[in-house]
Formats: structure tokens, C-alpha cells, sequence
């Protein structure tokens, strides 16, 4: 059990392993860390010869796509690596002032949940499409943590497609992690609640409350998302999770602390037990017995948001039941593998035999085997039962153990080349060690506090052993000062030999809590370029010049527009009075790869739109007095962009302003009064 003096002791180790690390680096001559990682490299270090291996040529581009998440921006971010830089700002679960995303008329439904309006989430874990086990480099799968929500993104377009809520959930944060033929992403709750939900005394918790992990079904042409049923798991929290490959393709692997199910003063009363647990979760059992019609309705309220291509439009469908499994009622689904102590990271390698949990209370990391875990339960060995779902002994699945790894050990990924590395918190350090030796053959410091590292590939069986970057939450005396709030840090590590080496630092927005990369060969040439514009299906388009009109619905103005290098069409716009509601559908009409033109007018609650070539934007603009007021072009196109403009006449209310709309002071279009 932990006690006072476990702590004690367990303080007084990491007490020790830090200031002997910092004395180290203290007797280091010159640079310090530089110098001996030169010296463990077997010759010098300088800084051109690092820089030389970030170092993107001018018109040359980078070998990776990097996806980071944006944390409480509820944003994910594309950079390049090796070089670090920031390509795109992908709003998921946010509204977005550059994009108009969840702001336009277009989006608005994207932002949509059962709770209403919800303008920004805490996005966690993104998590890449796979066949056959590798990276297909389709769509991003991420989480919302706070409402919970799980979005896919197109790479095609670089743009959300899809957004699920997840119901009888809270804290969605074992998730987005997709199987290894993206069959499911798979969601589970952190903190767990009544379900389904109901006023009841929070001292009742035990026995009582659930986690629901929720397996999505993913279409495999579309991508399209649909929850296939949840697994009501005893009331703990589940922290992270990844799904079997290889050999254990069919099984999903969640960490879960708080055994105890405490409610009040977690940070002493969720560390009382030695050991917690891996929930291993056998979903092709579980998914036989729902198809077979197992499993009870439960109905729901959660809100299923849709953007389609072709209408460039967001839907929202709304979902009013679930499959809801007791794991009882299935057995030899559902397995504990006690783990110690609060495993946080739970990780499984390449070839799929071992699902590694880091005990962020313990300084040594655990590794169970998938093949012993199978053993066990054939010969029977549980030990106990926790809501009815079989223990298995410790020893019986043990693979090894990495003796005093580090000081708070937490994720874990793979090279692919049997190394495996984890990230240790407390000791602000990577690690590397070797699948089966159990042995740490390379440290390296990272500054400070790291929690998530991505190598690209590194969750998939084919990892591409070559980078890994370490997301970290402390970034004092790395980047110039910008007040009480600093940047987060990702560092980039060259792991392509037997020593680690720190290449770069780069700022990221939000907090970083995970990525994904891959190779960008495997995306590029899926990337559109366009929206054709014969493909527009936009209720509102206008694909021709010949094609704008200007409708009046009583006291609702809606004019059909166009852009294109460099004017608008109509430019001239009369006949709109005070206290109109004017929706402006503005249509690109560029067919040319990265044109895209910008509409504001002054007053419009949104500011602007930005529109792609071939697409159609709506912004509404409720003008408040008379006046003759500019239209500009917001996105610099041409050598004319500054000429890119137009005028709106608004007249009193009631005023018998005839409507108008014209182009080089020539009608252009319709005039119609409904």
C-alpha cells in the first residue's frame, strides 16, 4: 500500500537522480550537454553541424508532417520536420477569426453539441488513419476532452469533415486512437459519472458510477463516423490507451487509475493502491456479441456534425441512442492487468506482443506480454474479481521490467528497430530502452517537464525510426520572455543512431499533449488544390458572373457574388436599407492552386470570410445606419488586390430605394423580390 513513508522514500530517490543530474551538468565543461553528447557521438558537436541536419533549403521541403495538438485551443497545428516549421492552424474545436470556422454561416453547425453553442474544447490526441497496421495518411482522428467529442480531418483538404459527440462520457481522454485498419476510434471517459446521467449525492460514487468506452465505427471509403456501441467499464478513470496490432489486432489497452474511486483530494486518495489496472478489451468478441444483437438501447442525446464537400455546408444529425454493453454479459471480453502505480501512458509496440504501462508514481516501467496475458486466462490464473471483470496474476503476464527507469515515466514510443523510448516528467529526460533486455542503453535531457513523444509511425507496426519529438510543458529560459505566459516547447531528436541527439527547439501554440507524424510523401499527392467548381453543390453559388443575383425576402437580402482576380461582381450595391438582414454568398471562381480571395465589410460581426478557389462563403452583415460603405478583397492576390473593392448603398428604413446591382456602372445579374 502507499503510505507516508513510501512517499518518503520515493521522493528521496528523485531527489537524488536530479541534483546528481544537475551536478553533472554543473562539471561539465563549456556548453555542457553539447560537449558530452559530442563525446558519447565520438566527435565534436557544433552548432552548424546540428543546424545543417534541420535545415530545410530554400524551395525544398520537408521530409515529415508533423500533427500537434493545440490543447486548450482546441486548434491542431501542422509542422514540417525536420525543420519545425508551422504550415497551418486547423481549427477543430474552436471558432477561428482566419478561416470563419464555426463563425460563418457554412461552419456554424460544426461547433453544435447537446449543451448548445460550444465555441472552444481542450483537443488532446490526434491519431492518423491505418492499413494494414501502417499509415495510410487518409484522415487525423482527434479528441475533444472537455465535451466530449471526437473530429476526423480530411488531409485532403487539411479541414474538419466530421465532428461526434460522445454521450455517457466526460473527460474524453483515452482517445482518438483508431485500430489498425481504422475499423474503429475508440473513446473513453477520464472522469467517470452516473450513467446514465442523474442527480444523485457525489459521496455515493462507488459502484455507481461508470467510464463508457465508446467504439466508433469508421466507414472505410468515406471515413464517415458512427458510434457502433459502448462498454460500461467500472466507475475509474481512464487515462490513455492503444489499441493491439499484429498478433493482438482485435484486443484495445486502457490504463485506469483511481482503483480506489475517489471523489475528494484525488492527489492522496487515488494513491493508496500498489498496483492499478490495463483494461484489455477483447472488442471483436464484444463486437460479435452486438451484432448478434447483444447489447441494450439506451437513449441518448448527442449531436453529430457533418460538413460536406460538395455543398460546403455543415449539417447537424442528432443521436438518440446507443448500444450500450455490460461487459458481465460477454465473458473472456474484458481483462485487468495490474500495473503500477497510476500508469498514465499506455503503449503497445510494433509487432504487438507488449503493452507497456509507465506508473507516473513509479520509477520503473512495466511491460506486460500479450501472448503470456493470452496464456493466463487459458490456464485460468485470476486472482480476483472487480465488478465482475477477472484480475490476472501480475507475475503470469509480466514480460519485464525496466528496473529504475527514471523519475516519473510516462510514454512510451517505438523506433521500430526494437528501441523503445519513454518520456520521465519529473527527471525532464528521454529514455531509451530495449525491447526484451528491459535495459536503458541512452538518456538524453529535455527541457522541462516533458510529457507526450511522437516518433512518426511510432503507434503503427511501422515506424519510421528516424525523429522524435518530445512535447513539453515548461518552456522557462528557452525563448525570449513574453510575459507570465510562455510558449510551449517541442524539442526534435535525431534517433537514427545509437545515441540520442537534440537537433532543435520549436514553439508550438496551445499545450502540446500529443501528435502524429508521417512521412509527407504519403500525403502530398492526396492534397486537393482546388474545390472544382463544377463539383459545387452550394445552395447559394454563383459559378459564373452570368449566374449573380440579388434576392429580397422581406426584410432578408441575400446577394449571390462572385471574386476573382481582381473584382467583385456585383461591385455596386444599392437598394439595402436599415434594419436588413444581407447575406453575402460570396464564390470564388479561381481554378488556381492557392488563390484564395478574402470579402469584409465594414460592421459585419465576423469581420470577414476567407474563400478557397471554387468555394462558396456566406457572411451576414446587419448595417445599423445610412450610408455608402466599402467591400474589400481581405487576402492579397494580385499586383491589383488593392483595386479589389466595391460599394453598398444603405438607405433609412422605408425608403423606396429601387435595388440595384451593377459592374462597370452596367446592370450584371438578377433583381428579384419574393
Amino acid at each position: 500500500m502507499f503510505n507516508h513513508l513510501n512517499l518518503e522514500a520515493m521522493v528521496g530517490k528523485w531527489k537524488h537522480a536530479v541534483l546528481a543530474s544537475a551536478l553533472a551538468a554543473l562539471l561539465m565543461p563549456g556548453c555542457g550537454p553539447k560537449k558530452e553528447q559530442a563525446k558519447k557521438n565520438g566527435g565534436a558537436l557544433d552548432k552548424a553541424s546540428i543546424a545543417e541536419r534541420v535545415y530545410v533549403a530554400p524551395g525544398e521541403w520537408d521530409e515529415f508532417y508533423a500533427f500537434l495538438s493545440g490543447g486548450f485551443s482546441g486548434q491542431l497545428a501542422v509542422h514540417g520536420l525536420p525543420s519545425g516549421r508551422l504550415f497551418k492552424i486547423i481549427p477543430v474545436f474552436s471558432v477561428d477569426a482566419e478561416k470563419g470556422w464555426c463563425m460563418n454561416e457554412e461552419t456554424k453547425a460544426m461547433c453544435m453539441t447537446s449543451y448548445g453553442f460550444i465555441p472552444w474544447g481542450d483537443l488532446h490526441h490526434p491519431d492518423i488513419s491505418q492499413t494494414n497496421g501502417e499509415l495510410d495518411g487518409r484522415w487525423v482522428f482527434v479528441n475533444e476532452n472537455n465535451t466530449p467529442r471526437v473530429a476526423r480531418v480530411d488531409l485532403r483538404y487539411f479541414e474538419t469533415a466530421e465532428i461526434i459527440e460522445i454521450p455517457n462520457s466526460a473527460g474524453n481522454h483515452a482517445s482518438a486512437f483508431v485500430t489498425e485498419n481504422t475499423e474503429y476510434v475508440v473513446a473513453n471517459t477520464r472522469f467517470a459519472v452516473p450513467v446514465p446521467q442523474r442527480d444523485m449525492p457525489i459521496s455515493e460514487m462507488k459502484g455507481n458510477f461508470k467510464g463508457a468506452a465508446t467504439f466508433i465505427k469508421v466507414d472505410p471509403e468515406t471515413g464517415r463516423m458512427n458510434i457502433a456501441f459502448q462498454v460500461l467499464l467500472p466507475g475509474f478513470n481512464y487515462d490513455l490507451a492503444h489499441p493491439g496490432r499484429g498478433k493482438s489486432h482485435g484486443w484495445f489497452f486502457f490504463t485506469s487509475y483511481n482503483t480506489e474511486e475517489a471523489h475528494t483530494l484525488l492527489e492522496v486518495n487515488a494513491s493508496q493502491n500498489d498496483k492499478d489496472f490495463i483494461a484489455a478489451i477483447n472488442w471483436k468478441k464484444i463486437e460479435e456479441y452486438v451484432n448478434n444483437g447483444g447489447g441494450k438501447k439506451m437513449k441518448v442525446k448527442a449531436a453529430h456534425n457533418i460538413y460536406d464537400e460538395t455543398t460546403q455546408m455543415a449539417t447537424t444529425e442528432w443521436i438518440t441512442e446507443v448500444t450500450v454493453v455490460d461487459p458481465r454479459e460477454v465473458p473472456g471480453a474484458i481483462y485487468y492487468l495490474p500495473t503500477p502505480k497510476s500508469p498514465h501512458g499506455c503503449d503497445v509496440d510494433p509487432s504487438g506482443e507488449y503493452i507497456v504501462g509507465s506508473g507516473k508514481l513509479s520509477a520503473d516501467i512495466t511491460i506486460h506480454s500479450f501472448s503470456k496475458m493470452l496464456k493466463a486466462i487459458e490456464e485460468g490464473k485470476v486472482v480476483d474479481t472487480v465488478y465482475g471483470i477477472p484480475v490476472l496474476d501480475f507475475n503470469a503476464t509480466l514480460a519485464g521490467v525496466v528496473k529504475n527507469a527514471c523519475l516519473g515515466p510516462l510514454h512510451t514510443e517505438f523506433d521500430g528497430k526494437g528501441n523503445a523510448y519513454t518520456s520521465c516528467f519529473i527527471s525532464s529526460e528521454v529514455i531509451k530502452w530495449k525491447l526484451e533486455d528491459w535495459n536503458v542503453v541512452d538518456r538524453h535531457p529535455v527541457y522541462y517537464s516533458v510529457g507526450h513523444l511522437m516518433i512518426p509511425g511510432g503507434n503503427s507496426r511501422k515506424p519510421f525510426g528516424k525523429y522524435l519529438v518530445a512535447m513539453n510543458k515548461i518552456t522557462k529560459d528557452r525563448f525570449l520572455p513574453t510575459g507570465p505566459e510562455l510558449c510551449q516547447s517541442a524539442q526534435l531528436l535525431d534517433i537514427s543512431g545509437d545515441k540520442m541527439i537534440m537537433l532543435l527547439d520549436f514553439p508550438t501554440m496551445g499545450e502540446p499533449h500529443y501528435a502524429a507524424g508521417i512521412p509527407a510523401e504519403k500525403v502530398v499527392d492526396k492534397v486537393a488544390k482546388i474545390y472544382p467548381l463544377e463539383e459545387n453543390q452550394h445552395p447559394y453559388a454563383a459559378k459564373a458572373e452570368d449566374e449573380v443575383k440579388m434576392v429580397r425576402k422581406g426584410n432578408e437580402v441575400h446577394i449571390y457574388m462572385t471574386m476573382i482576380r481582381s473584382h467583385f461582381a456585383p461591385d455596386n450595391i444599392e437598394g439595402i436599407k436599415v434594419g436588413d438582414k444581407v447575406y453575402f454568398h460570396v464564390t470564388n471562381l479561381e481554378q488556381d492552386f492557392d488563390i484564395p480571395h478574402g470579402f469584409a465589410v465594414i460592421g459585419a460581426n465576423t469581420s470577414e470570410v476567407l474563400v478557397m478557389p471554387g468555394q462558396t462563403e456566406t457572411i451576414i452583415w446587419e448595417p445599423k445606419k445610412p450610408g455608402v460603405y466599402p467591400f474589400y478583397c481581405t487576402d492579397f492576390c494580385s499586383a491589383l488586390h488593392q483595386e479589389m473593392q466595391g460599394y453598398v448603398r444603405v438607405s433609412p428604413a422605408g425608403a423606396n430605394v429601387p435595388m440595384k446591382i451593377t459592374l462597370d456602372n452596367k446592370p450584371i445579374g438578377e433583381v428579384i423580390t419574393e
